[in-house]
């Protein structure tokens, strides 16, 4: 008996939020994956073992560009920023044409609007499905969990668009890129964690430090997130702790230099970054 024939599809893996390969936060990509099932797109997720893999399709909203689902190895999530922009680089990339000024992207969130800045592609932020502080029964174990004592938290906010965050405030820079999180104590929490750059200690390439832990999801720390940075714009601008224009550093503590801009325009706030491609082909599913 023959085997079954396979089907093949177009593959990229991109580097999102670097201006060079190696830098920032990996992204697989499979192209017109319309034909495959959740299951194969869930197994092939585990098996990059990236942070996310993602599925562009077809749209189904007529407002929509292209459709996209996403997988971390853990499973799918109804929105993701890194995702988000390389999907759209390569939409692009790949002839794609936008039906009117902006990009507009489906995803089981909602539809997501993206443009091209410059070198850079930028989504606008999403509504937060929930926000406010966080209760201060969960202080504690979010303090053991990251191996910080509560005073060292200087406020923690929910931060949600999707995939769940919620994000603490630091001092330091230096304070952020010292921790060692405990998995198994935030197990199924989404923790971001946050401080200001110093420029006379830390220089003026950033204005604050990004890290991200996501153990439940089989992410020990994410190296790059679009959406936990867009929840801690939202949150931090709309307090009066950042500037309306910013550029967040993440990565550092991997061995990566990923910048994510964010910029305030309107009562949109954007997040944007560099795509390069480091990995082009096909592949068998």
């Amino acid at each position: 008996m023959a085997p079954p024939i396979m089907p093949i599809f177009d593959f990229k893996q991109v580097d999102v939020f670097a201006s060079e390969p190696l830098k920032g936060n990996p992204l697989a990509v499979v192209i017109g994956a319309d034909g495959l099932d959740e299951a194969r797109m869930a197994a092939f997720a585990r098996w990059t073992n990236l942070s996310e893999t993602i599925f562009l399709l077809q749209p189904a909203a007529p407002q929509a560009d292209y459709r996209v689902r996403i997988f971390t190895p853990g499973g799918e999530l109804p929105f993701a920023g890194h995702p988000t922009l390389g999907a759209c680089a390569v939409w692009l990339a790949g002839g794609g044409r936008p039906r009117g000024d902006t990009i507009v992207q489906e995803c089981p969130v909602g539809l997501i609007t993206l443009r091209r800045d410059g070198s850079r592609v930028a989504f606008a932020a999403p509504p937060l499905a929930r926000s406010g502080p966080v209760e201060a029964e969960l202080w504690p174990r979010i303090a053991a969990g990251l191996g910080l004592a509560i005073g060292e938290i200087r406020a923690a906010q929910w931060v949600d668009n999707g995939p769940g965050w919620l994000a603490v405030l630091l001092d330091t820079r230096r304070r952020v890129l010292e921790l060692r999180p405990d998995a198994a104590i935030l197990s199924d929490l989404k923790v971001g964690v946050v401080a200001p750059w110093d420029p006379a200690v830390d220089g003026t390439q950033a204005q604050f430090e990004v890290r991200a832990f996501v153990p439940g999801l089989g992410i020990p720390e994410d190296p790059v997130t679009g959406s936990l940075n867009a929840g801690v714009a939202q949150w931090l601008m709309g307090c009066g702790r950042a500037p309306e224009s910013y550029v967040a550093a993440q990565g550092t503590a991997l061995g990566r230099a990923g910048r994510v801009h964010v910029r305030k325009s309107g009562e949109d706030i954007w997040v944007g970054g560099e795509v390069v491609t480091c990995i082009e082909g096909r592949v068998t599913l």
